[in-house]
């Protein structure tokens, strides 16, 4: 108990995004609510979206080099072609998520598969980081005073897509998304990575760790991504050359960057 004490004390849950909990009168108002949210864009627009960030005062935003996969049929969709990638990551209030993504999407747009972007919910943070997005929840008026109409920004519904995460030694990329196409994936996103793992795990699956390896993103609509996910799993799983690792994270909202 104590230790569960201890933990709660820098670590605070945060309200569900599907069902909203009552206030009691006189009680401390919620936490504010806060997404993940990435943004897939060609790296040479890189720049050009973290001066959004920097004008819009996102606080955490972090940027990693990939390279696209996408079959050239989707290209001009989906933005995620074969050549480098900017992974944009950044930290933000739900109520300002609308706001970013219309001025990235302002920036982005005259350019034909700019990118695209979408949002992953958050269960629980540490209480620092939590506080700092308190003490500015009301910063920008336009969040407490919408849009004017038509200025919205047209988001898809809760969780109708998903994010499959894959984590496979350096060179199984290129086959892993042979396999997830076959199984209706339509592109994807390579980050290479450095593996670690606990020596226990290593001896438990096999997995070879220290050595360099790719983590492959792949945006799905929900109902593909079982069969995606199972694929993959049997064609390039631990006990495969591969020794995939697969996972999937909820998609709550999808944008193009470049649709009118």
């Amino acid at each position: 108990m104590a230790k569960k004490s201890v933990l709660s004390k820098f670590i605070s849950r945060l309200p569900s995004q599907q069902h909203s909990v009552p206030v009691a009168e006189n009680s401390p108002p919620p936490p504010p609510s806060l997404k993940l949210l990435f943004f897939i864009v060609d790296w040479h627009h890189a720049n050009s979206v973290s001066n959004v960030f920097v004008a819009e005062k996102v606080r955490f935003h972090f940027i990693s080099k990939g390279r696209g996969t996408a079959s050239s049929d989707i290209l001009d969709l989906l933005g995620i072609g074969a050549n480098d990638k900017a992974v944009m990551i950044c930290l933000e209030q739900a109520v300002g998520i609308p706001i970013l993504m219309k001025e990235v999407r302002k920036i982005l747009k005259p350019y034909a598969g700019a990118g695209i972007a979408f949002t992953v919910p958050l269960s629980a943070i540490n209480d620092p980081i939590l506080l700092i997005f308190k003490q500015s929840i009301h910063k920008n008026e336009k969040i407490a005073t919408g849009y004017p109409e038509g200025e919205g920004v047209t988001m898809a519904n809760e969780f109708s897509h998903d994010l499959i995460l894959s984590i496979v030694n350096q060179g199984y990329s290129e086959e892993l998304m042979n396999t997830a196409r076959a199984a209706g994936a339509t592109g994807g996103t390579v980050i290479s990575a450095r593996g670690q793992a606990h020596e226990g795990a290593v001896k438990f699956f096999g997995v070879s760790v220290q050595d360099e390896k790719e983590i492959v993103i792949i945006l799905t609509n929900r109902e593909k991504k079982v069969p995606i996910m199972q694929a993959i799993c049997e064609a390039h799983g631990l006990n495969s050359e591969a020794q995939g690792i697969v996972f999937s994270l909820p998609v709550d909202d999808v944008l193009g960057l470049s649709f009118e």
